[in-house]
């Protein structure tokens, strides 16, 4: 018969997968909370409720049918908000510091198996900091867009971010770290996108006639 001993060292590469994924679907999460700070809390919620994600137990309120009504409401306004010209821009600034609650409070819920202080240190650097970035990336889009397109661009911006939103939230469910490393690329991504935009700007002011 094993040992006690024995048996916690089988036990710990499970318990180091376990933390593992439940840090790739934290991040997953808060990627798709900066697309849409609600759908994704919606998803989550959901698949709480239904017994598909686990929940840290200060976070069991997640997965109740009171959370499930108020974030469905939240989110259907959020979307269909996002298609009023001039109230989208508005919302990116209201919803970039809400972005990064929600994606450290989202990663919080999900990371398991680890001390109050690491966990909440992940959540935030890792959790809130993906959720900004990804919000960031999001603003800078339509703001361009609002200025290129005089905003006639903007309701295809925000249904390719509705649809992020989603698609990286379900992702994170099914295959937390394919979510993460989808994540990795949007990160990447928006580095190249964020230069583009900054050498454009700077090419711009250089041809742009002096005046005496």
């Amino acid at each position: 018969m094993a040992s006690p001993r024995m048996l916690r060292r089988m036990s710990a590469p499970d318990t180091a997968v376990s933390i593992a994924v439940s840090i790739a679907l934290g991040i997953g999460l808060a990627a798709a909370v900066g697309f849409r700070v609600f759908l994704p809390l919606l998803v989550a919620s959901i698949a709480a409720y239904t017994g598909h994600l686990h929940l840290d137990a200060n976070f069991a309120w997640l997965g109740t049918p009171m959370a499930m009504t108020m974030l469905g409401v939240a989110a259907v306004v959020e979307v269909l908000a996002y298609y009023i010209p001039a109230v989208d821009n508005l919302l990116d600034t209201v919803t970039t510091p809400l972005a990064l609650v929600a994606g450290t409070v989202v990663s919080a819920a999900v990371i398991t198996d680890l001390p109050p202080l690491i966990k909440w240190s992940t959540a935030i650097i890792a959790g809130g900091g993906v959720a900004a970035i990804t919000q960031g990336v999001t603003t800078l889009v339509r703001a361009k867009s609002t200025a290129f397109t005089a905003g006639l661009g903007n309701p295809v911006v925000s249904t390719v971010e509705m649809v992020v939103a989603l698609v990286v939230a379900l992702l994170a469910l099914l295959a937390p770290l394919a979510a993460l490393a989808l994540v990795i690329a949007i990160c990447w991504f928006t580095v190249r996108l964020v230069r583009k935009f900054l050498r454009n700007d700077r090419a711009a002011k250089q041809r742009a006639p002096t005046t005496p």
